[in-house]
Order: C-alpha cells, then sequence, then structure tokens
C-alpha cells in the first residue's frame, strides 16, 4: 500500500507516518510538507534512509505538484494544516490558504487523477464549538469558535460535498487534544515542560478551568490508520479518550511529575473566544472499528514528560520567544 501523508514533519502526521511504518511492512510513504510553522524535518530523522519512505517539499495547495503525487498513491492522508489558535486570532489569512484551499486542492487532485484513491481528511473537536454538558456526536451542528476551528469546518464541508457531488472516497477523523513525542514546543504541555524544566513561569490562561479530552497521539495514529483502511466512505469518526482535564489539571500534573512547585503557575489573560469545554462521543469509531485507546492519560502524560526531558536535542532549537518569553495573543492587520 502506498500513502501520501501530507504535513507529515509536523506533531501527528511525523507519528503517524513513523507509526504506519512500524506496523505495517508493506506500507510505502511519500511525505509532502511545506515546511512551514509547526514542521520539523527532525522529526522523521531517524527514518529518512528507509527504502520505504521519501519526501518532497511542497504546498498542499500547489496543484501541479500535487497531483502529481495523488496519480501514484492508493491513500492520501491529510494532516497539513496551520493548527495554532492564537495564531489564526492574530492573523488568520495562512489558515484560509493552508486549512481550505489546500483541501481543496487535494480533493480536485483525487477527483480528476485519482478518483479510486482513499481520502482520510484530519479534522478536529474544535469545529463543533464547545459544550457545557455531554460530549458532540457526528451529526450534531458545527459551531467553530475561532479562525482555526472556522477554516477546518470549511474544509470538512468542503470534503463531505466532494463524496456526494464526485462519489470520491473520502473520509473524516474529528479527535480531540493530542500530547506526546514530537509536539512543537508552543503547545501547552511541551511548553509547561519545557518552562517547569529551566524554572520560568508557566503561563496558564484565565483561570485555567477550560477542559479539554487529552489523547496520546500514537492512540491517535492507530484510529487513523483503522478508519483508513476500514472506515465506510463520507463517514464522520469522533476520536476521543475520555480522559477529561481541565487546563489547570495537567499543568499541576506536570509539575508534580517534575517535582516542581505550583508557585511557577502564572494565570494571563484569557484569549479571545476560548472555549470552555471541548466532548467528543468515540463510541462509532469503537463500536463498528473496534478502536480504543491503550494508554490513559496518567501513563501517557509520564511518558511525554520522560521524552521531553530525554530529547532536548529536538526542542532546544525550537524553544524561542513563543515558548520562553511568551505573550498573550495580539491582533495584527
Amino acid at each position: 500500500m502506498k500513502i501520501l501523508v501530507t504535513g507529515g514533519l509536523g506533531f501527528i502526521g511525523s507519528n503517524f507516518v513513523r507509526y504506519a511504518l512500524d506496523t505495517h511492512r508493506d506500507v510505502e510513504v511519500v511525505n509532502v510538507d511545506a515546511m512551514k510553522h509547526g514542521s520539523n524535518p527532525d522529526n522523521l530523522r531517524d527514518i529518512e534512509e528507509s527504502d520505504r519512505y521519501s519526501f518532497v517539499k511542497g504546498d498542499i495547495a500547489d496543484y501541479e505538484l500535487v497531483k502529481d503525487l495523488v496519480r501514484e498513491v492508493d491513500a492520501v492522508v491529510n494532516f497539513a494544516a496551520e493548527t495554532h489558535v492564537d495564531r489564526s486570532i492574530s492573523s488568520p489569512h495562512s489558515f484560509l490558504q493552508s486549512n481550505v484551499v489546500g483541501v481543496f486542492t487535494i480533493l480536485e487532485a483525487v477527483r480528476k487523477e485519482n478518483p479510486d484513491a482513499r481520502l482520510v481528511h484530519i479534522s478536529t473537536d474544535e469545529v463543533y464549538g464547545d459544550i457545557l454538558e455531554g460530549s458532540f456526536r457526528e451529526e450534531d451542528r458545527l459551531k467553530p469558535s475561532s479562525p482555526y476551528s472556522a477554516s477546518k469546518a470549511a474544509a470538512d464541508m468542503f470534503v463531505l460535498s466532494y463524496v456526494r457531488t464526485y462519489g470520491i472516497d473520502a473520509r473524516i477523523t474529528r479527535c480531540t487534544n493530542n500530547y506526546g513525542p514530537y509536539q512543537f514546543p508552543e503547545k501547552l504541555i511541551p511548553k509547561t515542560i519545557i518552562r517547569a524544566v529551566k524554572g520560568l513561569r508557566v503561563p496558564v490562561y484565565g483561570t485555567g478551568q477550560n477542559v479539554r479530552d487529552w489523547l496520546y497521539v500514537e492512540d491517535h495514529c492507530r484510529a487513523i490508520d483503522l478508519v483508513m483502511r476500514e472506515g465506510e466512505r463520507g463517514e464522520v469518526y469522533n476520536i476521543s479518550s475520555g480522559e477529561e482535564r481541565t487546563n489547570i489539571e495537567v499543568v499541576r500534573t506536570i509539575l508534580d511529575i517534575l517535582g516542581k512547585g505550583e508557585d511557577q503557575i502564572e494565570f494571563v489573560e484569557d484569549r479571545p473566544g476560548h472555549d470552555v469545554r471541548y466532548s467528543l462521543d468515540s463510541s462509532k469509531v469503537r463500536e463498528e472499528l473496534g478502536w480504543k485507546p491503550e494508554l490513559s492519560f496518567e501513563e501517557g502524560i509520564k511518558r511525554t514528560v520522560e521524552w521531553y526531558l530525554q530529547n532536548g536535542w529536538w526542542w532546544e532549537p525550537l524553544a524561542d520567544d513563543r515558548v520562553l518569553h511568551p505573550t498573550p495573543w495580539r491582533l495584527e492587520w
């Protein structure tokens, strides 16, 4: 099986590339990545010489590039996206270009060049907006709160429209917050680990009571692999662990693992439109495809902290002012 992975130098994409090659000996991966914010060649440094892996530098909004790559593959797994909510608030244009125009370009390439290819579009729980009680199911209304989540919701609608109008073989996954190795340092968990290790204050938005469901990245990769191989055309699959934690609980857990005190916590101005709680009902992927997470949050977060402690070579070059001297979101025109 030959898979085109887009955005495979990012956090989840690189973990999926490694998972696919390690798990399936008959898999070949072509990875296309624009090498923009969040991409890091070091994420896959250990497999660069594999004869089952190849890399192409390029943008998914470049139709001439994408059409040639799509022709020769059995499946496309689209991770390529701008993902950081704060940056979408301060500078939303790049999110429209990558997350909407880029997905449209992939859809057109599949439709015209390889309509038999399976497409898995990686979306997010944020397209539903927040929910104070209960959990979102796949058929619930989308109500995005940020430019980032709005761009992902728009992409989802394009994917579903191409299934219905053109009959392409596409499916969508919507997952809760991931964590684990190779996550870009500006995200909550790696930023907390890095700043705590360096003895710096750890910023927490508002009161830290915003709730997220946390899923270890390898568990997410297993779910994506199942959806690619066994999922149904035109279906949406929610992926969640059921491991809900407030942001302040996550930060305190990390500080406790590191033997650090809570006096390092600094509550800062909340960001605009900060969703209170995300929660997904993932019974569909569990019941229909037999998936379930293997790692509890307690085990996964310990593994993650240990990985960052042991791999300073990876994150130290990336720990720039956004991590070591963060400022609240600011609007850029």
